[in-house]
């Protein structure tokens, strides 16, 4: 019998001046950029943590702490394919993940296909697995003001039968 496991992901971070943006692993052409210690790529760090919390993992903060200078400025597609690597280590693979990308700008619709191939690619899967909406805040708080972007993830996994998770 297949051991199936769910994981949810939650990332935010503010727009300044100067980075570019980048979310789900693409660069976003846009004004402005996100601040973080990483890249700040929002789409990722929700997927990766949702794929980590489904396989009982330590979270990326816990595993990339922003109070390490080596993960200062890193690619956050990076920081994904090490934690694939602790999750297939740990007898588990994806099986799809889903993404809720909650921004007043830019418009997502054009990108949205580009990053779920990105996602897909980064986790093995095909890009019919990965799921990616976009909504707007409507105009309410920080990401509704145009100041934030946020990302909401769900990843289903399955035991491999390999590794401490079998």
């Amino acid at each position: 019998m297949d051991t199936f496991r769910v994981g949810i992901g939650f990332d935010i971070h503010r727009f300044v001046e100067g980075p570019r943006l980048v979310l789900g692993g693409i660069e976003i052409p846009h004004a402005k950029g996100l601040t973080g210690h990483s890249d700040a790529d929002v789409v990722l760090h929700a997927v990766t943590d949702a794929l980590l919390g489904a396989a009982g993992l330590p979270d990326i903060g816990e595993l990339f702490p922003d109070t390490d200078a080596a993960y200062r400025g890193a690619d956050s597609r990076e920081l994904l394919r090490k934690a694939m690597t602790l999750i297939k280590e740990s007898g588990f693979r994806p099986c799809n993940v889903d993404l809720i990308v909650h921004a007043e700008t830019p418009k997502m619709s054009p990108y949205k296909k580009s990053m779920a191939e990105s996602v897909a690619r980064l986790i093995d899967l095909s890009p019919d697995r990965v799921g990616i909406k976009a909504k707007t805040n409507e105009g309410f708080g920080d990401i509704g003001a145009a100041d934030a972007i946020a990302c909401t993830a769900v990843a289903l996994l399955v035991q491999t039968g390999s590794g401490p998770g079998s």
